[in-house]
């Protein structure tokens, strides 16, 4: 059964394909350089460095201090590590971060 994300569409499809074929960190440097904002690179990053703190079992203090996000953003992706799509919980699987 296929997954209904609330921001499918061909555009995005589109995207999603592009980034697929990426082969290595440089590539990955390259387009998304190109694509977004130092700034946007910069939250994404950010995000995920929270996701996996939290998934570390680190405290909201812990993680503002090592991150700089605030309380805010954090609640607000650990709420998607509980009831999201599982994606944070996908890659962090598959990259051996948890069980």
């Amino acid at each position: 059964m296929e997954y209904k994300s609330k921001i499918r569409s061909k555009a995005v499809d589109e995207l999603f394909e592009a980034i697929l074929t990426l082969e290595n960190l440089e590539e990955c440097y390259r387009f998304f350089e190109d694509i977004c904002t130092v700034k946007e690179i910069q939250a994404i990053a950010q995000r995920w460095e929270v996701a996996r703190l939290l998934k570390a079992n680190k405290t909201y203090s812990e993680i503002e201090e090592a991150t700089g996000a605030s309380t805010a953003t954090i609640s607000r992706i650990n709420r998607a590590l509980n009831y999201g799509a599982d994606g944070y919980n996908l890659v962090l699987r598959k990259l051996g971060l948890i069980d």
